[in-house]
């Protein structure tokens, strides 16, 4: 079974669905009109991943059903981009008939950009030896005639880069070009279309904002250096040490002198910030230089820990970016105790799923 195009003709129809369930949850709050932020179409997932199946002596893609489980074929993926369409038949034929790069290869990652550079990642279960590297360097030799394409090969305890375990993205925001790296395996905001949107609304809901900006959560950096021009100081907290150092390389390729990225998670930062303890990552760090005014968390789906809901409530400007609006309600709760919705904002990151991506600025009362 192959899979079939997206229906295009209901993509209005459940973009509004999604707007009036948003709106129903939210409803007790009394939010301002809903600014709805839409996709496009098709090939709007910059990243995308495939089971393989070896079947006698073809070799093709799977996917699962989310609801039966049960696997069927895929030749071309509509939701991707076109990057990741146009490399799927080549990647299977280039290792169809290659037994050094077929043998025991049972997944195939793809993480491309909007600026036109895509990583392939290849997984086994086997020990990758020489061969496999001789066979992988003329295989990206060839397709490198024609795309910027990088390839890294994972078995069990084993990674190996062709040359580079990353893509480089650029992204316009409100007519500035920002650089940003995105590495394998770490995780990039997969609707890049959608990402340049929120970072727009971001930017033009922190416009005039007085003293410095914290941002939990912050990634590599995607947030963080969209806003610093709106702001004296930005400092920023990431617990994954690979985004903090993809940060790190996005704020000299911007020439960026006014970010601070801090390695702690949301909850070491509240303890730090409440006294509660002693962190020696932050010994070169004066917390009383930043006049933090306001703050933006955009964190994984459980939300917020009530230690840091307790501590963000503190500022007078708080821009939550919320990949499950559920939690965001939840946390909305107490929020709302000292806090009103200023701008309420639905990000289509995810079209034709129930998955929703939202945005709240809220201003202290």
């Amino acid at each position: 079974m192959t899979s079939s195009p997206t229906d295009a003709n209901r993509y209005q129809t459940q973009l509004q669905e999604k707007a009036q369930r948003l709106e129903l949850l939210f409803a007790d709050f009394k939010a301002p009109e809903l600014e709805v932020f839409e996709s496009v179409e098709e090939n709007y997932r910059l990243r995308a991943e495939f089971r393989v199946w070896h079947e006698g002596e073809d070799l093709y893609y799977i996917m699962f059903d989310q609801k039966t489980r049960e696997a069927y074929r895929v030749d071309q993926f509509p939701a991707a981009s076109a990057l990741i369409n146009e490399l799927m038949p080549r990647i299977i034929d280039g290792v169809k008939e290659i037994p050094a790069l077929r043998r025991k290869l049972f997944q195939v990652d793809f993480l491309s950009t909007l600026s036109g550079e895509i990583l392939v990642s290849l997984l086994y279960h086997r020990q990758l030896d020489d061969e496999w590297q001789k066979e992988i360097h003329q295989l990206k030799d060839r397709l490198g005639q024609d795309y910027n394409i990088d390839f890294v090969g994972r078995a069990r305890k084993q990674k190996i880069c062709i040359e580079r375990d990353y893509v480089i993205e650029k992204l316009d925001v409100d007519g500035q070009e920002l650089i940003y790296k995105q590495m394998e395996n770490s995780f990039t905001q997969p609707n890049g279309v959608i990402n340049q949107k929120m970072l727009g609304w971001a930017l033009d809901s922190t416009q005039g904002c007085e003293g410095d900006l914290l941002e939990l959560y912050c990634g590599n950096g995607n947030f963080s250096l969209a806003l610093a021009k709106n702001f004296r100081k930005v400092l920023a907290t990431e617990i994954s040490k690979s985004s903090v150092a993809s940060a790190q390389y996005n704020i000299a390729q911007n020439q960026i002198d006014n970010v601070t990225i801090l390695r702690m998670s949301s909850e070491e930062f509240t303890e730090a910030m409440n006294g509660v303890r002693s962190f020696r990552r932050l010994k070169d760090i004066d917390l009383s230089e930043y006049q933090c005014e306001t703050v933006l968390v955009d964190p994984p789906r459980a939300g917020l820990d009530d230690d840091t809901l307790k501590m963000i409530q503190q500022y007078s400007r708080i821009v939550y970016i919320s990949c499950n609006p559920d939690t965001l309600h939840a946390n909305l709760q107490t929020l709302s105790q000292t806090h009103k919705i200023e701008r309420f904002a639905l990000f289509d990151q995810f079209p034709y799923t129930h998955h929703m991506e939202a945005g709240v600025v809220l201003t202290r009362k």
